[in-house]
């Protein structure tokens, strides 16, 4: 017959070699989730460096389209052109300071 305590070691042998196995695979699944969450995060910076590039194409786009129509939206858009240089030329001159 085996002493009872033996029999417990045994079983809690088992249970905390277990243990470690699943601790190690689990910290496994968290390298690969971490690494996939930065190729997403990446991603996601890239794709929002595009928009912002298309957003402004598209922006220099309508401009340029309203400037050659000769529409009356195009008195809007020379004021905006105005106001832009305006600001440009304060920027300047507060650089000259």
């Amino acid at each position: 017959m085996t002493d009872p305590n033996t029999e417990l070691l045994v079983e809690l042998k088992k249970k905390i070699n277990l243990l470690i196995e699943q601790h190690q695979g689990l910290k496994h699944e968290v390298l690969l989730l971490e690494k996939e969450k930065q190729q997403l995060t990446d991603q996601l910076e890239k794709s929002a460096k595009e928009y912002s590039e298309l957003e402004k194409h598209f922006n220099n786009l309508k401009l340029t389209k309203e400037l050659v129509s000769g529409s009356e939206e195009a008195s809007g858009t020379k004021k905006r052109i105005d106001q832009i240089v305006r600001e440009i030329d304060n920027c300047i001159a507060l650089l000259n300071r």
